[in-house]
Order: structure tokens, then sequence, then C-alpha cells
């Protein structure tokens, strides 16, 4: 079994080296403006996935998504040696499209909030299709009981029942 803040650790390792590595030695024209926001390592620590946002348009992103590809082996030589492991763990170059999901969760409420609103400028004016209490309150209730109580001892005993 594999200590999981053993392999926490060897993620947030993971995180750093290829943040520094892609920001000093990698000298690739097609890598834009990245950010590695997240690593992730299997328990058997083998492979490890590397989670990156790309500040630009789609052609940024794949331009991006191209540069670490090719730049794969060396990363994963330099992961190898900083962490001292029998196998370096392969890499897997995944874009987080972290800031993609924000802003359609944004518009799902803002839409939400345009519909509350709608709703309650309707409810504003509304009335009742019926009484304003449909239920029958406790007093009325009594007084209903009563009056069926006193009906039923006017009638003789065996007539209106079946």
């Amino acid at each position: 079994m594999t200590d999981p803040a053993r392999v926490r650790r060897h993620a947030e390792r993971i995180r750093e080296l290829v943040a520094s590595v892609v920001r000093s030695q990698i000298k690739d024209p097609r890598l834009g403006m990245i950010t590695i926001t997240d690593a992730r390592i299997t328990a058997d620590l083998r492979d490890a996935t590397v989670f990156y946002t790309v500040l630009g348009d789609a052609a940024a992103q794949s331009s991006t998504a191209a540069a670490l590809e090719s730049a794969k082996g060396m990363l994963r030589s330099t992961v190898g040696k900083a962490l001292g492991l029998r196998h370096s763990p392969t890499l897997t170059f995944v874009l987080d499209d972290v800031q993609d999901q924000v802003k359609h969760i944004d518009d799902l409420l803002a839409a939400a909030r345009t519909a509350d609103a709608e709703v309650q400028r309707l409810a504003a004016g509304a009335q009742y299709a019926g009484e304003a209490q449909p239920y029958r309150l406790d007093e009325e209730a009594d007084e209903d009981s009563e009056d069926e109580d006193s009906d039923d001892e006017d009638a003789p005993r065996g007539a209106g029942r079946p």
C-alpha cells in the first residue's frame, strides 16, 4: 500500500517541477501564457496527470498543447530525476477548463435570477383563485360539527339510513 500523504507530496512536487521547467527551460515559441494548476499521480506512482490553463483563444490552446507534447520527454526526465523514484512517471497534460465552467455556471445563475424576478413580478398582481384561506379553521369546524349533531337528533332513528 502506498501512503496517501506521500502520493499528495509527489503530486505537489510534480506540479512545482513542471511549472518551473516550463517557465525557465522550454523555449518553444508555440508555448503560450500557461499556468500549471494541478497535478495528480496514481497510487503506484507510475502515471501523472498535469492540468494547465492557457490565456488566449483556441489556437493558443492547441499550440500550447503541441508544445507540451513535444517537451514531454524532457519534462519526464526532469521529474524522474528530481523525485528519485525507481520509475519516472509518465506525464499526461490535460487542459483545465475551469474558467469555461465558471462562466457557464455564472450564465446559468444569471438566467435563474432573471426567471425568479419574472415570477416575482407576475406574483405581485396575482389573486387567489378561490378563497384566501381554503382550509377550515378550528372554530368553524367546531360550529359545523355542532350543527350536524343537532340535525341528527331531530331525525328519527331509522330514517335516512340505508
